[in-house]
């Protein structure tokens, strides 16, 4: 890419450090004579005046620098800024293919930060070949300790990562079973009921006509039953104590005219908003008190068939709407990374943790749905989303306000996961993303979920994660940029 800053060094100028110069040097100064001429001669000290940029984060890890003389900066991207994590001017620090020790096990070797003279500096150079090969031929016993070090770091990583992701795919899996069991549970009591309902119907149906109901009355009956289903639909709903009010009069209007059961039937018209009114002129409309018993309990088994319907509808869509949930939380049936709308991902994290939330941490969500969709991978967001409100609820212990915002931010946008919980201290902030750091008591967590959480919005996304914590206010501010990264 033609707007990706040039390395330009002053060429290597070999065997200008004596043996004796380099003992000077603390990394060096325990070496014996035939080791540091050895150094001498394969090493090169090169210039690179204030501003240059000396190793380029990302580049293949070739060299292995050390300070001579002048002051330096190391910085890493965030995003698409460069924060800057050492500057310093002491004479002797490295920096560099630190790890070309390791065996080759086809992992590349790359810089991990960018190197900036902030004024001219002097430096002695050793290739990652050469670096690499002293190590192992000099110190043999301390790199099998630091191989194994890091290839057990790696593997343990790996394997508490893998673990991690199951633990959480059971947790969510149970929760989503959890979820899914009470209207699959509701859809099945609904549906006993409605059988036996229909079946009284029929019954109701044949006694109506055994009774020698003129077919003049009959069809009024059938409009009337029409009609009160049209209105118990559209009647507003009611509070459970207008409710109990309206049960109360209904009842004593049929005990008034001798319904049989009328303290059993009234609850069906209440739950309906049928009132006293609607049934007086049902009553007036009939002009028979020997059908009225038998029309009252015909239209308030068709009113419970409705009213049973909708649940069984409530439920399945419940259940449609869980799984539709699930996929969207891991896009099986999507691309890995696509244009996406940020808040279909914070929904759906929300339903599959619903279980976690509890009753007890109300959820507040101020999204801005102008906000343009932006490109990421949806999958591994979402296990961001998971990481943090997780965290936030465990730091709440389950009582508390969540709080999820998105904003624009410049070019970025911006999700706020915020919690009313405790804080995080000072000396703990500068540390939370930090692999295997953790807070929580043994056995409840393996520190990796915000350190992947970082990878997958900074490497990941190109984007940035930062933390803002005070007692009762902490917030996990992820910003991710609106346009795809640019291609080198």
């Amino acid at each position: 890419m033609s707007d990706v800053e040039e390395i330009r060094l002053e060429p290597c100028e070999p065997g200008v450090l004596t043996p004796a110069e380099l003992r000077t040097l603390f990394l060096f100064e325990k070496l014996t004579d035939e080791q540091l001429g050895w150094l001498a001669t394969h090493g090169c000290t090169m210039r690179v005046p204030a501003g240059g940029l000396v190793i380029r984060e990302g580049d293949p890890a070739e060299a292995f620098v050390v300070l001579l003389s002048g002051t330096i900066a190391l910085t890493r991207r965030v995003g698409g800024d460069e924060v800057t994590t050492v500057r310093t001017e002491q004479r002797g620090v490295y920096m560099g293919a630190t790890q070309a020790y390791l065996r080759d096990d086809g992992v590349p070797r790359n810089y991990m930060a960018s190197m900036r003279a902030l004024s001219d500096s002097e430096f002695f150079m050793v290739s990652a070949a050469d670096f690499g090969w002293l190590m192992r031929e000099w110190f043999p016993m301390a790199i099998h300790l630091l191989e194994g070090l890091a290839l057990g770091m790696r593997s343990s990583q790996a394997a508490i990562g893998e673990r991690q992701r199951l633990a959480a795919l059971g947790a969510l899996s149970a929760g989503l079973m959890h979820e899914l069991n009470n209207p699959a549970a509701a859809a099945a009591r609904a549906t006993s009921a409605l059988r036996q309902r229909v079946a009284a119907m029929r019954m109701k149906l044949g006694k109506l006509a055994a009774g020698k109901v003129a077919p003049d009355r009959l069809t009024a009956l059938l409009e009337l039953q029409e009609e009160v289903i049209e209105r118990a639909a559209k009647s507003p709903a009611l509070t459970a104590m207008q409710t109990a009010d309206l049960e109360d009069a209904l009842g004593e209007w049929m005990d008034e005219r001798n319904i049989t059961g009328g303290w059993d039937v009234a609850p069906v018209f209440a739950q309906g908003g049928i009132d006293t009114a609607c049934l007086t002129e049902l009553e007036s409309r009939l002009a028979s008190p020997e059908l009225l018993d038998q029309a009252i309990h015909w239209i308030g088994y068709a009113l419970e068939t409705e009213q049973l319907m909708s649940d069984i509808e409530d439920a399945t869509g419940r259940v449609s709407s869980l799984v539709h949930s699930a996929k969207q939380y891991s896009h099986l049936d999507r691309a890995a990374h696509q244009w996406i709308d940020v808040h279909v991902g914070l929904e759906s994290t929300l339903v599959m943790l619903a279980h976690k939330i509890g009753d007890g941490v109300e959820v507040v969500k101020e999204y801005d749905r102008e906000l343009p969709q932006i490109p990421a991978h949806p999958a591994e967001l979402n296990q961001v989303w998971t990481n943090l409100i997780d965290n936030a609820v465990q730091a709440m212990s389950g009582v508390g306000t969540l709080t999820i915002r998105t904003y624009r931010e410049d070019d970025r946008l911006v999700v706020s996961i915020g919690d009313t919980g405790p804080g995080v201290p000072p000396e703990i902030r500068k540390r939370v993303f930090e692999p295997f750091f953790t807070t929580k008591p043994v056995g409840e967590g393996t520190g990796l979920g915000l350190d992947i959480s970082y990878r997958i919005v900074v490497n990941g996304h190109g984007g940035d994660i930062a933390l803002e914590s005070q007692p009762g206010d902490t917030r996990f501010l992820v910003r991710l940029p609106f346009a795809e990264p640019a291609s080198s």
